[in-house]
């Protein structure tokens, strides 16, 4: 499934999409739009891609429901994020806001190999204790 079959911009999309699930059961463009500080056209736009790539579901002007695939690559994208952030923060000891940052710009580059064996270096090395779940392409 990686890399993903979309571009970083998409892919923001998506995970702004599977985290604002996770906070209401109805997603609005609006909501997207202000989260990730564009305006709604360029959000409708967007979402017309992920819609005819089958990512997400959406009657004109409804709200915005992941698809499972979608659910499925959001997932991706959050994990890669998580991942990152964490080798950031704790092994690099970068501030927050630089570590998310990074992480978001970082996330759509490296390799499933480095994701996988970073989060492999995490827990060994005891900055994790098994909260992500593995993810293999």
């Amino acid at each position: 499934m990686c890399p993903l079959p979309i571009s970083a911009s998409m892919q923001d999309y998506l995970e702004t999409i599977l985290r604002l699930s996770y906070q209401s059961k109805f997603v609005r463009v609006t909501d997207i739009a202000s989260e990730l500080n564009l305006n709604k056209a360029s959000v409708a736009q967007a979402l017309s891609i992920l819609k005819e790539k089958g990512l997400i579901l959406q009657n004109r002007y409804g709200p915005v429901e992941l698809t499972e695939k979608g659910w499925a690559y959001a997932e991706v994208v959050k994990y890669r994020h998580e991942i990152l952030l964490e080798f950031l923060t704790k092994v690099l000891k970068l501030d927050w806001a630089t570590a998310e940052r990074d992480a978001c710009l970082m996330e759509h580059a490296v390799s499933t190999q480095t994701i996988n064996t970073l989060e492999e270096f995490l827990l060994k090395s005891r900055y994790l204790k098994g909260e992500f779940e593995e993810y293999s392409d």
